[in-house]
């Protein structure tokens, strides 16, 4: 086991509240004989803060046909992952987005068509469900992945001269990430999460290696910021396409929109009652209103 696999492996494994663990075991109930592991990530998480906010699982699957009673389900995971849905657990809401392990894996390599997934589990997670101990090294794996995926190329667009500080490195890592999909936080929030625990992203980035990564030609990083324009691009269209799906596959997943928006950005959207009728209608009317107010981006 090297350093980096080591760091990934004790911090999933990390302690959380009740309550998360037995919302992960219930969710992983509603999805029987498919279900083979729960991460738990983001806010609630960082902010160790449960109550009146929606936590984030991301349940990782053997296959979306075993995961779904509906065909249509799988279809909709398989075509555009992830799904998302929502979840209760007594007094608990959360929402939980569903991949198939191998959707996992390559969407923390360096194939991957998106930044969304590399990009949460480089920052901290827990592994607060798994159906067994090959299902957790697998996590393991997955999440080391994420982090050597999101440094690496972050670095290849960097000069030496940019890239001394690891800190420095990270923070350009999520400014490209959240510049990568329609985000309703504010453009401080990138700088943020690193200040929350620099001794982490720290630790992260020596036992990866960061500081041997030098050297970089022009080439390399020519090439490098190209693809970081095309998961942009790809990015912010997936964002509107899974919006868009979501109206379907999320009870009530305008309401929770709103919310968010409203958390992050600072707005005040009120939804009228023909948006709840006509969620997706109200949400493609509803996006160009926010992006020229710049309340996502």
């Amino acid at each position: 086991m090297n350093e980096l696999e080591q760091l990934i492996g004790e911090e999933l494994a990390r302690p959380v509240d009740p309550r998360v663990s037995e919302m992960a075991a219930a969710i992983a109930a509603a999805h029987p004989g498919a279900a083979r592991a729960i991460l738990f990530y983001g806010s609630c998480l960082r902010e160790q803060q449960l109550d009146g906010l929606m936590l984030d699982f991301y349940l990782i699957v053997d296959d979306y046909r075993s995961a779904y009673d509906k065909r249509w389900l799988a279809s909709a995971n398989r075509l555009i992952p992830p799904n998302v849905f929502p979840f209760t657990w007594h007094d608990l809401s959360a929402k939980y987005a569903v991949l198939s392990g191998t959707d996992f894996a390559h969407e923390c390599s360096p194939l991957a068509g998106s930044v969304s997934v590399f990009a949460r589990f480089a920052q901290p997670a827990r592994l607060v469900w798994a159906n067994d101990e090959a299902a957790r090294g697998f996590a393991v794996a997955c999440v080391e992945m994420a982090v050597t995926t999101l440094l690496r190329l972050t670095r290849a667009a960097m000069t030496d001269e940019d890239a001394t500080d690891p800190l420095a490195v990270w923070r350009t890592a999520f400014t490209h990430t959240y510049g990568a999909e329609l985000r309703a936080e504010r453009s401080s929030r990138s700088s943020a999460l690193i200040d929350t625990d620099p001794e982490r992203y720290a630790r992260l980035a020596d036992a990866a290696g960061l500081a041997e990564w030098s050297g970089v030609g022009p080439g390399t990083r020519k090439a490098a910021r190209r693809q970081w324009r095309q998961l942009s691009r790809r990015g912010k269209m997936l964002s509107i396409l899974r919006l868009m799906k979501a109206s379907f596959t999320f009870a009530n997943g305008i309401d929770y929109l709103a919310w968010k928006i409203n958390r992050h950005a600072g707005t005040e959207i009120i939804l009228k009652p023909w948006q709840r009728r006509w969620p997706l209608l109200g949400a493609i009317i509803l996006l160009p209103r926010l992006l020229a107010r710049g309340a996502i981006r």
